[in-house]
């Protein structure tokens, strides 16, 4: 590259044109500067080409590029061979239940048929599963509390859940254990199988499960989210994964609260059916016995905490420190406030990811309830998108679907929407 210096002999030498001696210096110079520049440049320009981090705008983002998405129009550079390559942007899965005014499902649809919307903008679909797509899905098992002694019928909805689903369908396995720590016995959460479409590793996962007198419900959302998803989708099922829960949604001993719980699978994309277990007039009838009785139970430490601070915030931590000090009343109300609780918390994340809650009155209604949640899964598109706002400001961002194209108004059921990153 010239320099500044340089160029100031060129333009002294060029006023002295009549000279002889400064034209041939001059040409002299000349030469040799390109010979130096022709040598050198090439090789200096590689290395700040190896060195320049890229950032590439427009509405791609993961590499490679989802089949049958568009290149992007709107990116403003082009990337060359060797540049390092900063993506801004993350798919957004959007699964979506079409079904008629009737409640039946839409079968048949194509991609053209959907439109999305981000805050009321139109976005591009980079990404489109049918309902004959492959599901990835985390089946959670609650068997603590009240349900220890109905493991049979656990096994056999469970069971009846994994044979309705379809063959290309992968399954895990999550439920409760108790681990022994020194002379304490906690309650764990633990992985019975990994996702897998083989039926016979998922029977066996099934018959090996286990009991806990506490409830780690909250860690269990998040282990699902953390490690049993913990890879990045195929390209088939991307935006198809589910985790499916048996459970009452009472938590009793989670390091983990619901609020992160929450944000880790609807950051993850994953759709959530909740097959909710009224466990309550059990619960309530055992927490009025006499703390020496047999077949008492308590309210965790962890419990009363949470409760205190959400219902109770300015009280005194003492006044809820000792079960056994308390009135039945007392007892009573904190039980139906910690049970409401959790079918709020259920209904909301069912609703915001796209799923949906089904209502077991006692455990020999959930194989019907695993069914209906398997033919749901079974009728599910999946849409995915790129972003047009890339904004990462942390904030919410609304989705909306629409299908055209087919008699009137169809049904859709899809997530909410979700909180940009941040930073």
């Amino acid at each position: 590259m010239l320099t500044k210096t340089t160029i100031r002999i060129l333009i002294a030498m060029q006023a002295s044109k009549s000279n002889r001696l400064f034209q041939l210096t001059q040409s002299t110079l000349i030469v040799l500067l390109l010979c130096v520049y022709s040598g050198f440049s090439p090789a200096l320009g590689q290395e700040k080409t190896k060195q320049r981090p890229r950032r590439v705008s427009g509405t791609e983002s993961q590499v490679p590029t989802p089949q049958g998405s568009p290149a992007s129009a709107s990116a403003s550079e082009d990337v060359d061979e060797g540049d390092v390559v900063r993506v801004e942007t993350q798919l957004v899965s959007v699964p979506a239940v079409v079904k008629n005014n009737s409640g039946r499902p839409l079968p048949g649809l194509r991609r053209e048929n959907f439109v999305v919307y981000e805050d009321g903008q139109q976005q591009p679909i980079a990404n489109f599963g049918t309902t004959e797509a492959p599901f990835e899905i985390a089946l959670l098992l609650d068997t603590s509390g009240s349900t220890r002694g109905d493991m049979v019928l656990i096994r056999q909805a469970a069971n009846t859940f994994v044979n309705s689903l379809r063959s290309g369908d992968r399954v895990a396995i999550v439920a409760f254990n108790t681990e022994q720590k020194g002379s304490t016995q906690i309650a764990t959460v633990e992985v019975l199988s990994e996702l897998t479409a083989n039926r016979q590793s998922l029977q066996k996962a099934i018959q090996s499960l286990g009991s806990t007198n506490g409830t780690p419900y909250y860690d269990a959302l998040e282990r699902v989210a953390r490690h049993v998803f913990r890879e990045p989708p195929r390209e088939e099922v991307r935006g198809r994964r589910a985790l499916v829960a048996l459970t009452d949604g009472v938590d009793s001993t989670s390091e983990t609260d619901f609020a992160f719980a929450r944000a880790k699978l609807t950051g993850a994309g994953i759709t959530c059916y909740f097959i909710q277990v009224n466990t309550e007039d059990f619960v309530e009838d055992r927490l009025l016995k006499d703390c020496q009785d047999d077949g008492r139970l308590s309210l965790s430490a962890k419990q009363l905490k949470r409760y205190s601070a959400i219902f109770v915030p300015r009280a005194s931590s003492e006044d809820f420190s000792d079960f056994c000090q308390m009135g039945s009343f007392e007892r009573m109300q904190i039980s139906r406030d910690l049970y409401n609780l959790a079918r709020r918390e259920m209904n909301d994340l069912a609703k915001a990811s796209g799923g949906k809650n089904f209502v077991a009155a006692s455990l020999q209604d959930a194989r019907a309830a695993f069914t209906q949640v398997a033919n749901e899964i079974g009728t599910q598109y999946s849409l995915g998108y790129y972003p047009i706002n890339k904004a990462r400001d942390g904030k919410f961002r609304a989705i909306r679907i629409e299908v055209r194209g087919v008699p009137d108004k169809p049904q859709v059921r899809a997530r909410e929407g979700y909180y940009a990153p941040r930073g």
